[in-house]
Parts: structure tokens; sequence; C-alpha cells
């Protein structure tokens, strides 16, 4: 018999994964998550907040099944890939895990995958993510489909500058960039499996702010303090070219309708830096 209030969290010392962890936990669920290495210091934290460690691997059919049973939903997100043999593993994790699902009868499945995954981008790691996508509607899973945007976290790359910080990108400088903070991405997760009525079968692009790398780089000079200025590149790459044809198109506005705290990039830098240097 399934725990109704017990979710199964794929990648949970990742930061989606542990997002959605530590917000299923603070909302009074029954967290298991699905560890690689327990001894890992992310895993042990979880284990402190009220987290069952649960020893899995995607690769491994026989673990994802044991990990699964008698939980009520599960969470899913395979890591980031970029050359062949890595996606090739993350579309067959991402289907070996929907296939674990379907076999034990979870209620609920959340797979994060990525925003645009739906509009045949040509981006390789978003077309990844689409093939997932597919495969858990092949199988009729009760799901709901979360596709974050371009992380906020992915630009503390540039929080170490000293002089000045130059942040040289394939970007058009004028173009707006859609972001999303990590724990945002957990809120949703967390708040799908609380309402399913409202969740159930949807497809949510996720952002939480929108603005141009040249804002972007204003943020970082107004929150730090260090004269910062953007250089523009070529853009040559292919997910560079659809960033800056196209790109994201989640409704903020309708976000922050059910999430007020939505948060946007200069909150996020504020308090990333203040957690760092406490």
């Amino acid at each position: 018999m399934n725990d109704v209030r017990s979710v199964l969290v794929i990648g949970a010392t990742g930061n989606q994964g542990g997002a959605t962890a530590r917000e299923l936990l603070s909302r009074g669920w029954n967290v298991r998550a699905m560890v690689r290495n327990p001894d890992k210091p992310e895993a042990r934290e979880l284990a402190r907040r009220g987290a069952i460690l649960v020893r899995g691997d995607m690769e491994d059919e026989a673990s994802l099944r044991h990990a699964m049973t008698g939980v009520h939903g599960v969470f899913s997100v395979q890591a980031l890939a970029y050359e062949p043999a890595t996606l090739a593993a993350e579309v067959r994790q991402g289907k070996a895990v929907a296939d674990a699902a379907k076999a034990t009868g979870i209620k609920h499945f959340v797979y994060s995958s990525v925003g645009g995954a739906e509009r045949s981008t040509g981006i390789d790691h978003f077309e990844s993510k689409a093939e997932i996508e597919r495969h858990i509607l092949t199988l009729g899973l009760p799901a709901t489909v979360l596709r974050p945007v371009f992380f906020m976290n992915n630009l503390l790359h540039y929080a170490d500058a000293a002089g000045e910080r130059l942040m040289a990108l394939p970007v058009k400088p004028d173009k707006p960039m859609q972001l999303i903070a990590g724990d945002d991405i957990g809120f949703f997760a967390a708040a799908a499996f609380d309402d399913p009525q409202r969740y159930l079968g949807r497809q949510i692009e996720l952002a939480g702010d929108e603005i141009t790398f040249t804002e972007v780089a204003a943020i970082y000079e107004r929150v730090t303090g260090v004269p910062t200025r953007l250089e523009a590149l070529p853009i040559e790459e292919r997910m560079f070219e659809w960033f800056a044809e196209e790109g994201y198109q989640a409704d903020i506005p309708a976000l922050r309708r059910l999430h007020p705290a939505l948060m946007p990039f200069e909150g996020f830098l504020s308090r990333q830096l203040r957690t760092a240097v406490s």
C-alpha cells in the first residue's frame, strides 16, 4: 500500500532535487532521497532534515523499483548532458525512471525537463528531454512536466571576481533572457504534489525573472560593488542562437500569482552572496 504523503526524489543531492526534497520536507511530506553515496555531505544534510536515504542508480532497474515501492509520487531529474554518450545516458535513465514509476503504480510523476523542449529547438540537450517527455506521455503516467529556463545558479560563476568583473558571453546585449532560481523549481515541484488537481497533466515553463545580460552585469555591480561589464561574443553555438532568435516563453505574471515569492535575479544574487559569507 502506498504512503499517500511520500515522494521519492531522484537527484536529491543536486540543485533541483535538493530544492525539491527540502521544500517537500518543509510541507510535511515524507521524503525518500535516492542517492548513490549516503556519505555525501548533501545526503547527510537531507537525512538531518528528516529524509530517508535510499541507495539507487538510474542505470539499475531493480534499485529504481525498490526505491519506488510504497511511495505516492516521484520527482525525476537527470544530470545535464552535452556529449553523445552522456545524452544517450540521460535519455536512457529518464525513460528507466518513468518505466519503473509505471511498473510500481506511482500516482503522481513530476519530471523536470527544460523550457522550450516542446518547440523543436535543435539543441541537443533540449531534444533529449523532449524525448523523455514523449516517453512519459506514451506510458500514460499521471504526470506533471516542469520546464525550467536558464538557471540563475549558473551565473554564480562570476561571483568571485576581483578588480573588474568581465562577463564574456555569446549573447545579444539587449535581448532579455528568462531566469529561474533552483529553489523556485523545488517550490513548484512540491506544489504539484500538494495540489494534483491544479498540476496533474500540465506542462509548465518556469521562470522568475526576465532581464538582459547587460542588466545582469549592472545587478552584479550594484550588489557586489565590483565594476562589471558584459562583453558580447560572436554567437556560434545553436543554444545561443536560439536564445537570440526565440528564447524561453514562461508566463512570469501567471507564475507569480501561484508563487508570490518567486525570486528575481537581484534578490537571488544578494541572498546567495550573503549565504556564502556567513
